[in-house]
């Protein structure tokens, strides 16, 4: 081969180097938006993210090589949930990932055609994310927080480790239609000689105002339903609950571990590891309505034993038996 033809086939080569590459990562990147109910720096929020990227890069998902994360914290604010929303739909993702009921409403609100992958939400149906579990029929899947059913639990368990409650005040927000089925859930199961009142709260002023009051009678327990209200408060509710002296049991670990005396419910980090499969089966092409919404398999019981003893309470030796994690 003459020396010029190989310089044309060198310099050819080199010259579609970049026009290939570029082509690459035109074809390769895509875009995730995340809105979440947490503040931001909130450490719960922080592992649920860690986690979700996790299992997309476990899934071939890398930040800044073929997907961009564009994350937004609401605070538990709906205006400023809205506000995140419209920016994130602003920016075309592939695919938004809202969690919480007050979060995922907005996305809703905001955009009936980019695809919803929605984590820990209560009561897909009944608030109107989807059509059925099996065929959600719109632009929205994903994955619930719980079944109301679990309010009867709670109920009960609550019961079993502070046998003295007579009383059981129900946090709720009480105009979502997922809280509000807890809330009825709870009532079915609770016993006669037990009463359960409904603390309506919407933010932190309603939240001290409700507990306060409803202690100001003996003999009282809590249920705090999982909303964006409640888990932007948690700290603030378990301390509540301590200043009162009132037993009480939570939907999430993280509740448990900030001192709360007991949860039972969905772990955050095995659900959000979940939610990245759905991701990745929509950047790959599949449309929310083909992918069934999902119930989590999977409760867990977290006691602590530290706040009991605090509280007066003895654990019983079949509860602290069943339990997936003790804290001492």
């Amino acid at each position: 081969m003459r020396r010029r033809d190989v310089i044309k086939i060198i310099v050819g080569a080199v010259g579609g180097w970049p026009l290939a590459a570029g082509a690459q990562q035109g074809e390769a990147m895509r875009r995730v938006g995340i809105l979440l109910p947490y503040r931001e720096g909130d450490a719960e929020g922080q592992a649920v993210v860690a986690a979700f990227q996790e299992g997309l890069r476990g899934l071939g998902w890398t930040a800044g090589r073929n997907v961009q994360f564009d994350i937004r914290w609401a605070s538990g604010d709906p205006d400023k949930a809205r506000t995140l929303a419209k920016e994130l739909i602003g920016m075309t993702p592939d695919v938004i990932v809202p969690s919480s009921n007050l979060v995922t409403t907005i996305v809703q609100q905001e955009t009936r055609t980019i695809p919803v992958v929605f984590i820990l939400v209560g009561d897909p149906i009944g608030s109107g994310y989807v059509a059925s579990m099996a065929q959600p029929g719109g632009n929205l899947t994903g994955f619930a927080v719980l079944e109301s059913a679990i309010a009867g639990k709670w109920v009960e368990i609550l019961k079993e480790i502070a046998p003295q409650v007579r009383r059981i005040g129900f946090i709720l927000h009480p105009e979502t239609p997922a809280n509000v089925g807890l809330l009825r859930a709870a009532e079915a199961g609770t016993p006669s000689g037990l009463k359960l009142i409904a603390l309506g709260v919407h933010d932190i002023a309603e939240i001290e105002s409700a507990v306060a009051g409803f202690a100001a009678e003996a003999d009282g327990g809590l249920i705090a339903a999982p909303h964006a209200i409640t888990f932007a408060n948690r700290d603030a509710i378990v301390g509540l609950a301590a200043r009162y002296r009132l037993p009480a049991i939570y939907a999430f670990r993280t509740f448990a571990t900030s001192g709360g005396l007991i949860s039972y419910g969905t772990n955050p980090i095995v659900v959000w590891r979940e939610g990245a499969s759905y991701v990745d089966r929509v950047l790959k092409g599949a449309k929310p309505a083909e992918l069934p919404a999902q119930f989590p398999t999977k409760y867990e019981l977290v006691i602590n034993l530290k706040t009991a003893k605090a509280l007066g309470l003895a654990v019983p030796p079949l509860m602290l038996g069943r339990a997936d994690d003790v804290i001492e």
